[in-house]
């Protein structure tokens, strides 16, 4: 026995042998290296990510939670992509034809591809929602055509629930259209009605009173960026002039201040006697027509009376 042992070492190639072993030592130290810098620029995008939300004013918790979720889902991909590569040059370092395994994995891949490519195209749209910071959980956005709270933002779907409670869930690949309304910062755009007979450069200074008083206000100045913005007349209506404006605010304020303002602007036109006009129409018979004799008569004279 061991006799046939020792003729078969022998016969082994030993300079072969420990090339091959030298190669796969040298491809694991390569490969962990390569694992290293990977790992240092991931962790480089990190701190970029969160400086960048930093110098925006947006470092939140959820900053840091996307930041740590993409670095570590990229991390994921590439560690599978180096080990895929790694496992596959030590087979052919030992020996083994990897042709055949390699056509094998294609055409998994490809049947696993059709069967998949809407799951695939959901997680890739999902990870750039991601990564360009287009939405966050607790803004509040239209994706096509439907507003609400994004209550989720998964890598493959997206969740709202509207007003009324309901659920929206939309897969990242079929969205089409999406608008943040609380990116930043956000808006609340009023169009104030005034009669016609009123001095609307009168108006105006009434509404800029109002807003200064809003932004001084304990509770309501600190969710207002700016002084209220008075863009001007904005239309001229039937039986209106419509002045137009805006309040920016802290992101998601802007309904809460925006009712405030408005309760506060129906309490100054009140006690400035300015008209806020009803719809109503003039008729007009044109020049050349006669005028006519309004008559009034008392309703109780010719009115049938009821016994009890």
């Amino acid at each position: 026995m061991y006799a046939e042992i020792s003729e078969l070492l022998k016969n082994i190639p030993v300079q072969a042998l420990a090339i091959g072993v030298v190669r796969i030592v040298l491809i694991l130290v390569l490969a962990w290296i390569v694992f290293a810098i990977l790992k240092k620029m991931l962790n480089k995008m990190k701190v970029h990510l969160l400086e960048k939300s930093r110098f925006a004013g947006e470092l939140t918790e959820e900053s840091s939670r996307r930041a740590e979720t993409l670095t570590h889902l990229i991390r994921q991909a590439l560690m599978i992509a180096l080990g895929i590569v790694v496992v596959l040059t030590i087979l052919k370092e030992v020996g083994f034809e990897i042709g055949p395994i390699l056509a094998s994995a294609g055409i998994v891949g490809l049947a696993v591809g059709f069967g998949a490519q809407n799951l695939v195209r959901d997680v890739i749209s999902g990870f750039f929602f991601i990564l360009e910071d287009q939405v966050r959980v607790g803004d509040v956005a239209i994706v096509n055509k439907t507003g609400g709270l994004v209550e989720q933002l998964n890598f493959r779907t997206i969740v709202l629930r509207d007003l009324e409670g309901v659920v929206h869930v939309f897969p990242n690949g079929t969205v089409t259209s999406l608008s943040n309304m609380s990116k930043t910062w956000s808006g609340y755009v009023f169009n104030l009605r005034v009669a016609y007979k009123e001095d609307t450069d009168q108006v105006v200074g009434v509404i800029r009173e109002v807003g200064e008083g809003l932004q001084s206000d304990e509770t309501y100045g600190p969710l207002i960026i700016e002084p209220v913005e008075i863009f001007g007349v904005d239309k001229l209506d039937n039986s209106s002039v419509v002045i137009k404006g805006r309040i920016k605010t802290n992101p998601l304020q802007q309904w809460f201040v925006g009712r405030e303002f408005l309760r506060r602007i129906k309490y100054a036109f009140d006690a400035r006697g300015i008209e806020i006009p009803f719809p109503h129409s003039t008729v007009y018979f044109g020049e050349a027509s006669r005028p006519f004799e309004l008559k009034l008569v008392e309703a109780t004279q010719n009115m049938p009376r009821f016994r009890e």
